[in-house]
């Protein structure tokens, strides 16, 4: 049985969701500071709102899908926040990357409103959420994720219950987007170091792609980076915020963490050069320098 879903932030990410939704005969209601983020939507049906506001009575489930941790707190408990209409039978499913004390100042805040939490970070990027095949990592209690599987089910056929404990989703999500980060930064390192040996940037990806330095993100963002292509799928702002996020929990534990460094250091150069609006594929085109 299908209800009413609402997504605050229809960006690459939350608007590839709203549409999958959409296709499946969900109904979906959305806002977003970007009207053109909207349009494209409300004409596959999708209702659309002035405000996180507006929206909130109207929904079963909201999704939060912003960028970070302060516009996730501004979109609930800001001036023209949900949180102002939210009903106690909602829930709220939080899928930005943020801090873990972010996820749990969030939930504390809606649990004493009566209103439950999803602690829902997302990997996969939008042709993956579109497709509903995007991985999503699940801490909340067993009730809530049992009353709203059937959406979940849409959303992500790769789905990973955490705990029950939100912020473990969160912290889950920084673990893997560390990795990413190194990963991606020595892939760039690499293919820019193939090119000063003059070699065929094609053909070493291909042996890479099919030998021990394999890894999906590098693959993927280098394909782009070959092509010359860095057209936004993933802001290279995105893993500069989530590597530092990282670094800054293993800082909190005093726990060394050298690669998780350097990455973080590399995507704040990226940022710095001017790539911060580009495809983070384009940490090639800082390594080339």
């Amino acid at each position: 049985m299908t209800y009413p879903i609402g997504i605050i932030g229809v960006g690459n990410m939350g608007g590839a969701m709203a549409a999958n939704l959409l296709s499946k005969a969900w109904p979906v209601h959305i806002c977003d500071i970007d009207d053109s983020k909207t349009k494209p939507l409300a004409i596959l049906g999708a209702v659309t709102h002035e405000t996180p506001t507006e929206l909130a009575p109207h929904v079963s489930l909201l999704i939060i899908c912003v960028v970070d941790g302060q516009q996730t707190r501004e979109v609930l408990f800001g001036q023209y926040g949900a949180a102002q209409q939210l009903l106690q039978n909602q829930t709220v499913m939080l899928c930005p990357t943020i801090a873990p004390a972010d996820v749990e100042f969030c939930a504390n805040k809606l649990s004493e409103l009566g209103i439950e939490t999803i602690d829902a970070p997302m990997s996969g990027g939008p042709a993956r959420a579109r497709a509903g095949s995007m991985s999503l990592m699940l801490a909340c209690k067993d009730a809530v994720f049992q009353k709203h599987q059937d959406v979940v089910a849409v959303l992500s056929n790769k789905v990973f219950r955490i705990s029950e404990h939100a912020g473990d989703g969160a912290k889950t999500k920084l673990v893997n987007n560390l990795l990413a980060s190194i990963n991606l930064a020595g892939a760039a390192e690499v293919m820019g170091l193939a090119e000063k040996m003059g070699l065929d940037l094609s053909t070493t990806l291909n042996v890479i792609e099919h030998s021990s330095g394999q890894s999906w993100i590098g693959s993927d963002r280098m394909r782009r980076a070959i092509a010359n292509d860095y057209e936004p799928r993933a802001h290279t702002t995105l893993l500069a915020k989530d590597s530092k996020l990282a670094v800054q929990s293993a800082n909190h534990l005093n726990y060394q963490s050298p690669l998780g460094q350097v990455a973080m250091a590399t995507f704040a150069r990226a940022v710095e050069h001017g790539y911060a609006n580009l495809d983070d594929a384009s940490l090639f085109k800082l390594l080339q320098k």
